[in-house]
């Protein structure tokens, strides 16, 4: 098999930890046992988050685990105007539409919804600004009113082939999509200009990404991201959703929980054979 592609997209938020490691060298093996190629790329479209100091960091804890890649690495933050061409043709499709709730507004629609529709990160967007007239949308954007634009899930089904709304997973198996588990999403906001789910499937389509690998806590996203590729007219990639591993108290590890880093590991003067001990691979040549 030739011309495989992967990546491995980290955000420079915080220090790379042993859960970073795995998902990098299974990106890294997907592609050399293929005869592919392994592409980093530093997702940092959060400028309120991402720490600069923290991408070089990336660069070092990745090479200390035997990693190599194609340089220069892309950076989301440098490539803005590829997003915003997306949003423009999304816009054009008239599949967008500008949200003005707050998250109290979101949580207090909720509330009074007696059945709220729940998704894979709990209770969706109950459509409040969807059916705002064009007036209404025009006096609030006037008044500067903070705003993300969503997507009109309903909408933009209608203007897809829905029988051809699937991927396929690394094993060949046919998996159909089912966005309706995420409703309308952010799409962009005001402050940042595009939101994970448009920068991953432009950049995907632009690095000529074939096989995407991901933890399997991500899969959800996988179902909205078909959306968007069938709606820009981007290839649908490959996707591989990993299992997760886990601490000896069998807790996935993560920033949040401070987990110990690999840049900890590398300045104790821990061999890096230490790590693929602990996630059960090592980088394939």
């Amino acid at each position: 098999m030739t011309g495989v592609r992967t990546r491995f997209a980290p955000s420079p938020t915080g220090l790379l930890h042993v859960g970073h490691a795995y998902a990098a060298i299974t990106a890294y093996n997907v592609a050399k046992q293929r005869g592919g190629e392994f592409i980093l790329r530093i997702e940092n479209i959060d400028h309120l988050r991402c720490d600069d100091e923290a991408i070089e960091q990336i660069y070092q804890d990745l090479s200390w685990l035997g990693l190599t890649w194609r340089e220069p690495v892309r950076v989301q933050s440098e490539h803005m105007s590829d997003y915003d061409q997306a949003l423009q043709k999304l816009e054009a499709m008239d599949v967008l539409y500008p949200c003005f709730c707050s998250r109290k507004d979101i949580k207090e629609e909720i509330a009074r919804a007696a059945h709220a529709p729940h998704g894979p990160e709990g209770p969706l967007y109950p459509g409040t600004c969807r059916a705002l007239s064009r007036e209404e949308k025009r006096r609030l954007l006037k008044q500067n009113v903070e705003y993300a634009m969503r997507l009109d899930l309903e909408k933009s089904l209608s203007l897809i082939n829905q029988d051809e709304l699937f991927w396929r997973d690394i094993h060949h198996n046919q998996i159909f999509a089912q966005p309706h588990q995420l409703g309308d999403v952010v799409i962009a906001r005001k402050d940042i200009g595009t939101s994970y789910h448009l920068s991953v499937v432009v950049d995907d389509a632009l690095q000529n990404i074939t096989h995407v690998t991901r933890g399997e806590e991500l899969e959800f996203a996988t179902h909205i991201h078909c959306v968007l590729q069938k709606l820009l007219g981007l290839p649908v990639p490959i996707y591989h959703h990993h299992q997760l591993i886990t601490d000896q108290d069998g807790q996935k590890f993560s920033k949040r929980d401070q987990s110990e880093t690999l840049a900890s590991y590398r300045n104790r003067g821990v061999c890096p054979h230490h790590i693929y001990e602990l996630i059960g691979l090592s980088p394939k040549n």
